[in-house]
């Protein structure tokens, strides 16, 4: 129970609930409470059973929890429904700990399972209500929609499961997009090529109708590939059946009529004995049964007495059964002796005949019982298999080595797939370089024709070639088109070969202009070269003196505050020379005052000051040391008669105030003593 406790505590004090418990206020928690807080761990699984308990009558949320438990497939620790339900409604803590401890174990799979009840969990409608049309064709389309819903959601798990991320595929998305921008561009600019030319729309028509007819091809390989699985399912269909027969004739190699006919016979004589012996008494002792029981029911309840009067007639009839056997061997007839033998071989056959039955009975139950869960198996094979059937023996095997052999292929095509990608990546890579590199010499190409006054060229050119290849394409695929185009490719020909002719003193022109261009580009290249190696040397260069530079720097200002601090200590030694000077010329002076002024006659006069003050001092502290004890006493004598004044002062008051109370007077005795004390700082 610790345990328990301590890991409910521990994941409700995490995120998302943040309890904030402990176990000691945990389990001090009053039921309704305890309740509250199962109920929040039900609402974060559901979020509709997110409430405050206090809001709704205890009948409603034991029914509200139930269900929800229902359709979490909680299983209570007891098989005591009625206990377990009367205990979670009270709010029992064992109840609520194991129901707490187990949703918060299995909180994920938990939360799938009630958003999948909210849309499987079928809505109940009675029996009165589904005997209308209308009613039964809605629950038919429910039922179906919840079927869809299941393929969806499965359907969905296999896309999450299937190692797909997010992020790759918005990358893959934000790439479609780029080439879909791309493609739009290219098919603008192939719009604008074909719109110039002059048979433009048959062209396009012709286009449009081969690619029609390939889509038509596609179409038709797919049904032909459909057609050969179908014959190939087909084929295996026939060689399983064939096996059948084949073992089925192999079970029979050996059987005459007559064994089969005593076959018959002997299950048909099994079968009658069944019906006719052994089920009759079957269905006699349970008759018998069920009588016994319901005259049971039927007695009244039994005390002592009336089990003592049913012993005692039990052993009357035991005594009487005892007596008859006792006197029926006295008799000793010989006859009875012979068939009394017989009665027993034939009780001994009849046990026999009984076991056998129970015997057979048995096996066909369990050959029953096998052969339900052999179509079970079929079933979920054939589900698993797309519907196809199950194979057997030596097929089966024969499938699994060409199964193994097909895994070793696919490993190896997989291998030379990632391959193909990884190149295919460094293609497409190398592709997009030289899309941009051909865009820059189109447009320079376009400039120089555009100055040669021969626009337009490289466009026909291309179009042109595309032209061409679009034309052996359709001689190869189809071959009656040759007859109608014939006549305007020998058009296009000849104006191939006017522009041709027209071009040719140009493109004359331009092949020493390219090779002149790649001269130019080499040794651009060799320059840059050379202008980056300089470029690094003088960058190298140029950190070095950043460095000597910052150097000298921090040495220029160390040197400065030295220099500061030399002229400081500097003017402090001139003052310090000009009063040497000044103390000089004070002694080699006549003048009195001016000698009087210098600094040794001034400290000379201070020390002499304080020499004599010191004297004094010393002086002074003798006297008052020899002249202490005498002090004292005239302190203490002095304090005492102020004592004595201020005592004789109390007593004249009190005597005048009390004057008239009797002529009583005061004793001044009963004043308090005087404490006397010594003064040590009396000088």
């Amino acid at each position: 129970m610790s345990e328990q406790l301590k890991f409910i505590v521990q994941e409700l004090n995490k995120e998302p609930f943040n309890k904030s418990y402990n176990l000691i206020s945990f389990d001090s928690l009053e039921p309704l409470q305890l309740l509250q807080v199962l109920n929040d761990v039900l609402g974060h699984i559901d979020p509709k059973q997110a409430m405050d308990i206090r809001e709704e009558t205890p009948d409603m949320t034991a029914i509200r929890i139930f269900g929800c438990l229902r359709v979490l497939k909680y299983k209570p620790p007891t098989d005591d429904v009625s206990t377990f339900r009367t205990g979670l409604v009270q709010g029992d803590k064992p109840i609520v700990y194991h129901i707490l401890e187990w949703m918060l174990k299995n909180i994920p799979g938990l939360q799938k399972r009630a958003y999948l009840a909210k849309y499987l969990v079928k809505v109940e409608v009675p029996a009165e209500i589904k005997q209308e049309e209308q009613v039964v064709d809605l629950y038919q389309q429910y039922e179906e929609l919840i079927e869809n819903f299941k393929e969806l959601h499965k359907q969905a798990e296999n896309l999450k499961n299937s190692g797909y991320n997010t992020a790759e595929i918005r990358k893959d998305i934000s790439n479609m997009e780029d080439e879909k921008e791309q493609l739009i561009k290219r098919v603008e600019r192939l719009k604008r090529k074909v719109e110039q030319h002059p048979n433009a729309n048959t062209m396009m028509n012709v286009a449009k109708n081969l690619r029609l007819e390939r889509d038509k091809e596609k179409k038709l390989a797919e049904q032909r590939q459909e057609q050969l699985t179908l014959i190939q399912h087909s084929d295996q269909r026939i060689k399983r059946l064939q096996q059948q027969l084949h073992d089925t004739r192999q079970a029979s190699v050996g059987a005459t009529p007559e064994g089969l006919l005593q076959r018959l016979e002997e299950e048909s004589r099994a079968n009658s004995y069944i019906v006719k012996e052994r089920l009759p008494k079957d269905i006699e002792s349970k008759k018998k049964t069920v009588a016994d029981l319901q005259k049971v029911v039927a007695e009244p309840a039994m005390g002592q007495a009336d089990l003592e009067v049913l012993q005692n007639q039990i052993q009357d009839l035991n005594t009487e059964i005892n007596q008859l056997v006792e006197k029926r061997m006295r008799s000793g007839e010989p006859m009875d002796d012979k068939l009394s033998l017989f009665r027993q071989q034939a009780a001994i056959i009849a046990h026999k005949k009984e076991n056998a039955a129970e015997s057979l009975r048995e096996a066909r139950d369990e050959y029953s019982r096998l052969m339900n869960e052999v179509d079970e198996k079929r079933e979920l094979a054939k589900q698993a298999s797309g519907g196809g059937e199950v194979l057997k023996g030596d097929e089966f095997k024969r499938y699994v080595n060409k199964l193994r052999s097909k895994s070793t292929i696919y490993k190896k095509k997989r291998s030379e797939l990632a391959e193909l990608k990884a190149e295919v990546g460094v293609l497409s890579r190398t592709e997009e370089i030289l899309r941009m590199r051909d865009e820059n010499i189109d447009q320079q190409l376009s400039a120089l024709e555009s100055k040669h006054g021969v626009g337009g060229y490289r466009q026909t050119q291309e179009h042109l070639e595309k032209v061409s290849s679009k034309k052996s394409n359709l001689d190869h695929t189809k071959g009656q088109t040759l007859e109608e185009i014939s006549d305007m490719v020998k058009v296009l020909n000849k104006s191939i070969a006017e522009k041709k002719g027209a071009l040719a003193p140009i493109i004359k022109e331009l092949r020493p202009l390219r090779q002149q261009a790649q001269e130019i580009t080499i040794e651009y290249n060799e320059k840059k070269q050379a202008y980056d190696t300089a470029s690094a040397g003088l960058e190298s260069n140029m950190a070095k003196l950043e460095q000597e530079v910052r150097g000298l720097h921090e040495e220029c200002t160390q040197e400065e505050s030295r220099y500061h601090y030399l002229h400081c200590m500097m003017g402090i030694m001139k003052q310090q020379e000009k009063r040497v000077h000044d103390e000089m010329k004070s002694y080699t002076s006549h003048d009195m005052s001016a000698r009087k002024k210098n600094y040794r006659e001034q400290y000379v006069r201070k020390i002499q000051e304080q020499e004599n003050l010191a004297k004094g001092l010393r002086e002074q502290q003798k006297g008052v040391r020899e002249n202490q004890q005498g002090a004292l006493q005239q302190m203490k004598m002095w304090r005492d008669i102020e004592r004595l004044m201020d005592c004789k002062r109390m007593c004249l008051e009190r005597q005048l105030g009390r004057g008239g109370q009797g002529g009583m007077g005061y004793n001044y005795m009963e004043a308090p003593p005087a404490v006397l004390e010594d003064d040590r700082l009396v000088l």
